[in-house]
């Protein structure tokens, strides 16, 4: 994002997003609304994919032994699911869930500690990559 910007170090960029409080659903949903303003055409296309994100330690969110096509193996990681809009006009990330394994989704205690809303619930990535198609379709995504 900081090349993007035209900076010649991410420093500035990541202070400014580490330290701003914003609400990332919000923000989420201001960049679909651009997307679908700017970057909608019949002609684009709808991306869906997977990143693991491999972690050390056992009490990131969703954090277990699984596999990892980003690591190309099983390892200690978050997974994420992401739906992404390309077309000739450019390409934009619309939305992202992160995956939460069933040890997660019923271990109460362990959620808590890590502030796991109560409302969220076990979801294969599939069904996560549904839920986000659903939404964008709603909100006027255009079905490629």
């Amino acid at each position: 994002m900081a090349e993007a910007l035209g900076e010649a170090t991410p420093y500035g960029t990541q202070r400014l997003l580490n330290g701003s409080r914003w609400e990332a659903d919000a923000v989420r949903d201001d960049l679909r609304t651009y997307a679908v303003e700017h970057l909608g055409s019949d002609e684009g296309v709808l991306i869906i994919d997977e990143t693991g994100f491999v972690k050390k330690g056992t009490e990131s969110v969703g954090v277990k032994r699984q596999y990892s096509g980003t690591a190309g193996k099983v390892e200690n990681c978050q997974i994420g699911v992401f739906l992404c809009q390309a077309s000739e006009e450019g390409a934009a990330s619309l939305d992202r869930k992160l995956y939460l394994p069933k040890e997660w989704a019923t271990d109460m205690e362990r959620r808590r500690k890590a502030g796991v809303p109560e409302e969220v619930e076990f979801a294969t990535k599939p069904e996560l990559a549904r839920q986000m198609l659903e939404r964008a379709f709603d909100e006027g995504v255009p079905r490629c």
